[in-house]
């Protein structure tokens, strides 16, 4: 009797022994099992969301094949459950393991927004608008209420903020985005505010940020941003006019339809500096950290003049004469290159 109480209690445990043995390779297997996306795909855990709700909608998406041992992940694989809210990317050849790991660190989806230099800031406002899970906070914002949010004394943000790419998961912000943008302004102005050249004639780091953003919308050549700074700062010293074709484009605002006339030179605006001295009262465009630097160190040249070579970048002249007869060229050229 006791024989066979003990036979029976080893086929017991060895049926038991098997069972686990097999449970645990089924959930090992939907485990390891590759994601069925032939591309990235982005999946977004909402808060309050289970491992069980998340794996539901993998499946319902066709990513994962279901497997009824998978309410056992809880007991086997612990390291799986605690999934994060967050929007996560989905790679082909990932299994179900390493995308739920991923969830479990919080390692959330970098989406990426890239302002270019000499942007103005209702660009920047358009691009925000259509920035992928980017909140909108600042719709129903004026200018100057943003300007307000981000503690800003001016209530232009023109030349405030600093263009380049940022990165920001789902959920955040456009004011955030913008806060970071003016952070790094301020942050790289007050450097190179830091080590600018002595005896400049600019009285302020906030002028040095006007200048900065006529040299960004006057070339796009980084060699030229230090020339083209110490025509201004010469002009400026001499108390000559900047006359530059920019300001004048800004102060038009919608009246711009892509050409100057001579009449738009002569039409009194607050940033037409054919007609006032000095500089405009707000920066025209947002400035690299290049065109900053180049206005707090322009090169040591006596040149007041330049002009379009027609070939890219630009002539430099001390004088009238000089200037005139570069014009010439320039106008030449074009004529030539409208003729091929």
């Amino acid at each position: 009797m006791i024989k066979k109480i003990t036979i029976i209690f080893l086929v017991l445990l060895i049926i038991a022994a098997g069972s686990l043995f097999y449970a645990k390779s089924q959930v090992e297997n939907y485990l390891q099992q590759p994601l069925n996306i032939e591309q990235k795909q982005l999946f977004t855990v909402e808060h309050g969301k289970t491992l069980h709700s998340a794996l539901w909608t993998l499946e319902k998406e066709g990513w994962i094949k279901s497997n009824s041992f998978s309410r056992l992940l809880p007991r086997l694989h612990p390291e799986v459950v605690h999934i994060r809210a967050g929007t996560y990317e989905l790679v082909p050849g990932q299994t179900l393991k390493e995308a739920l790991l991923t969830m479990v660190s919080g390692q959330e989806y970098q989406f990426t927004i890239t302002f270019i230099e000499g942007s103005r800031f209702d660009e920047w406002r358009q691009q925000l608008a259509l920035a992928k899970d980017l909140k909108q906070a600042t719709q129903e914002m004026s200018e100057a209420d943003i300007a307000k949010a981000l503690g800003e004394e001016h209530e232009k943000l023109e030349g405030l903020l600093l263009a380049e790419t940022y990165h920001y998961t789902a959920g955040m912000s456009d004011l955030d985005i913008l806060k970071r943008a003016h952070q790094s302004l301020i942050r790289e102005l007050d450097k190179a505010w830091q080590s600018k050249q002595d005896n400049l004639p600019l009285k302020s780091p906030y002028q040095a940020l006007i200048l900065a953003s006529i040299i960004e919308k006057e070339t796009a050549i980084e060699s030229e941003r230090q020339r083209i700074a110490s025509v201004f700062i010469n002009r400026l010293n001499k108390g000559m006019r900047l006359q530059t074709d920019p300001t004048v484009i800004y102060g038009m605002g919608d009246k711009y339809d892509g050409n100057i006339r001579k009449k738009d030179l002569s039409t009194p605006t607050a940033y037409n500096t054919y007609v006032i001295n000095g500089l405009p009262p707000t920066p025209i465009a947002m400035p690299g950290v290049e065109s900053i630097q180049a206005a707090l160190n322009p090169e040591n040249s006596h040149y007041l003049y330049f002009v379009a070579s027609g070939n890219g970048g630009h002539v430099f002249s001390q004088s009238l004469a000089e200037h005139n007869r570069a014009v010439q060229r320039y106008l030449k050229q074009l004529r030539a290159n409208k003729s091929q």
